[in-house]
């Protein structure tokens, strides 16, 4: 499927709200990799071709010290990774397991399509499936083994 331009993306939405997302668009906030990350996930929205990387680094205290992320898609996706990464860093991973859909769609500030709305949460979807990948591995490596 052949991703919608930009501007073909934000038709109709108010001037001031194109404003916003194009900002993020083109400026993207926390963009890049992080080679030794704690926290990295990828994953895609196969329907639109849309894809995510997020790379997250926790401190001792458990919040997060840097997050990057890397991707391509439409307007909607890549904003929303963008302003997800500003709105986690230097919170505690116990914070970031609260942030919900909505959060997202709120820190959009622009209606939401249903159809779009994939778009609009993959990067939350990324992040959340990177976070139980941490977390299942921090468990695994505290089971003591026993012997038999």
């Amino acid at each position: 499927m052949k991703q919608p331009t930009v501007e073909e993306d934000l038709v109709g939405l108010d001037m001031i709200y194109r404003e916003h997302i194009l900002d993020h668009y083109k400026n993207p906030r926390n963009h890049g990799t992080i080679e030794h990350a704690d926290i990295s996930y990828h994953d895609n929205n196969p329907l639109c071709g849309d894809e995510i990387k997020i790379a997250v680094t926790l401190d001792s205290e458990k919040k997060v010290d840097d997050v990057k992320f890397i991707g391509r898609g439409c307007a909607i996706s890549q904003c929303a990774a963008s302003m997800l990464t500003e709105e986690i860093k230097g919170k505690s991973l116990e914070d970031v397991k609260k942030i919900r859909n909505q959060d997202i769609i709120d820190m959009l500030s622009i209606p939401i399509s249903p159809v779009r709305m994939k778009c609009a949460i993959l990067s939350l979807k990324v992040l959340e499936a990177g976070i139980y990948e941490y977390e299942k591995k921090q468990k695994q490596q505290k089971v003591p083994i026993t012997e038999a």
